[in-house]
């Protein structure tokens, strides 16, 4: 039974380093994109497409992954997309406000506070972009959510 155990641990430990390797592998990376606000497709300070194919994020926000959470189906994609970043909150704002519209976004609402809120819609989804200036940063998170336009359903069932 001795040379068991000693057989099993090494096994253990190897399998549960290749799961951890698969699954790091398996992380989303963004797609680059030459943008309206790019002069090359290969410049550095394009502008990216996150999971979110059509709502454009400046390339100095940083990805926060333990804040994220995005749903993949067949032809849906939604969920929540969070962002630090160094980048003054009213640059933040007319940046997605001038982006969203040419990636198809219908502008519904703006609320402008300490917190700014961005509401976009498109024929079946939802987008709020929330902007939070902190002490040393600031935060984006931007929310996509799916939606019926069927009168009185709301959002999806």
């Amino acid at each position: 039974m001795h040379r068991t155990m000693r057989f099993w641990g090494p096994v253990r430990f190897f399998g549960f380093m290749a799961l951890v390797l698969f699954l790091a592998a398996c992380s989303s990376t963004p797609k680059t994109t030459d943008g309206s606000d790019a002069k090359e497709k290969n410049d550095k300070d394009a502008p990216l497409y996150y999971d979110f194919g059509d709502v454009l994020v400046p390339r100095e926000l940083k990805l926060d992954i333990n804040s994220s959470f995005v749903y993949h189906t067949s032809g849906l994609t939604v969920g929540i997309l969070a962002f630090k970043s160094k980048v003054e909150r009213n640059s933040m704002i007319d940046f997605f406000k001038n982006n969203m519209i040419k990636d198809n976004w219908k502008p519904v609402g703006t609320f402008n506070s300490p917190r700014a809120l961005l509401l976009f819609q498109k024929e079946n989804r939802w987008c709020v972009i929330n902007i939070t200036d902190n002490r040393w940063d600031t935060l984006v998170e931007i929310w996509v959510a799916p939606f019926s336009d069927i009168s009185g359903s709301g959002l999806l069932k």
